[in-house]
C-alpha cells in the first residue's frame, strides 16, 4: 500500500479539506446502522436525543494529531470507553458548537481560545439513542488541560494520519440482542478506539479523505 507523504495530515490539510466540502449535508446518512442496516429501524427513529462532540485536531505542523479521551470507569454509561470530548446539547446551548465547546471545557478544561472551529460533520446516529453533531475544530500548541476527574480517567493524542488510513479501519463485532453487531475497531498503541468514536472517525475519513 502506498501511504500519502506526511504533509497529507497537516491542520492546514484538514481546514483546507473542511473548506471545500458541503459537510453538514442533511442527505447524508452515518451511524452505527451503516454496518448493521437489518438495525436501522431500531437505531433511527423519531426519539434521538441530540448531543455533540469535538474532533480536536492539533496542529503539530505536518502531523498534526487527535485529541481523545477515555471516560471515566465510574462512569453508569460507555465507562471506559475510549471518546471525543462532547456530550448532550443542553436547552442553554445555542448550537451544537456551542454545545461540543462547552462540554470539551468542561471535560479536560480546552477553551475555546484555542480552538478554531472550521466546520461539521453530517450528524451520526447511535445504537443508544444519539443524534451527534460531530464538530471540526483545529486547536493550536500551548494549551493546559484541566481534566474533570468525574468524567475522564485520561486525554491522549493520536496522528491524524493513523486515523485517517483506512488500513486501520477494523470491523469487529459483538452479540446484542441475540444479534451480531458490527462496528469498527481501531486499536492504536495500548488504545482500543471503537464503536461510536470509531464510526465518527470512518465518517470523518469518508467525508474528507477519499
Amino acid at each position: 500500500m502506498v501511504h500519502a507523504p506526511t504533509a497529507h495530515y497537516s491542520a492546514q490539510d484538514f481546514r483546507q479539506r473542511a473548506a471545500q466540502e458541503h459537510l453538514n449535508d442533511a442527505v447524508a446518512d452515518y451511524g452505527d446502522h451503516v454496518l448493521n442496516p437489518d438495525m436501522r429501524e431500531l437505531f433511527v427513529h423519531d426519539r434521538l436525543r441530540d448531543a455533540a462532540v469535538l474532533i480536536p485536531v492539533v496542529d503539530h505542523g505536518d502531523a498534526s494529531t487527535v485529541i481523545l479521551t477515555k471516560r471515566a470507569e465510574k462512569l453508569k454509561s460507555h465507562s471506559g470507553q475510549i471518546a471525543f470530548p462532547g456530550g448532550r446539547i443542553d436547552p442553554t446551548d445555542v448550537s451544537p458548537e456551542a454545545a461540543a465547546l462547552r462540554e470539551t471545557v468542561e471535560e479536560i478544561g480546552l477553551t475555546s481560545d484555542y480552538i478554531e472551529i472550521i466546520g461539521r460533520l453530517p450528524d451520526y446516529v447511535t445504537g443508544s439513542g444519539y443524534r451527534i453533531a460531530p464538530v471540526l475544530g483545529v486547536v493550536s500548541p500551548g494549551f493546559q488541560l484541566t481534566v474533570n476527574e468525574g468524567e475522564v480517567d485520561d486525554v491522549f493524542e493520536v496522528p491524524l494520519g493513523f486515523l485517517m488510513d483506512p488500513a486501520n479501519h477494523g470491523r469487529a463485532s459483538r452479540t446484542w440482542q441475540d444479534k451480531e453487531r458490527f462496528f469498527y475497531a481501531m486499536p492504536y498503541e495500548e488504545r482500543y478506539i471503537w464503536g461510536v468514536t470509531a464510526g465518527i472517525i470512518r465518517a470523518l475519513y469518508e467525508r474528507l479523505y477519499t
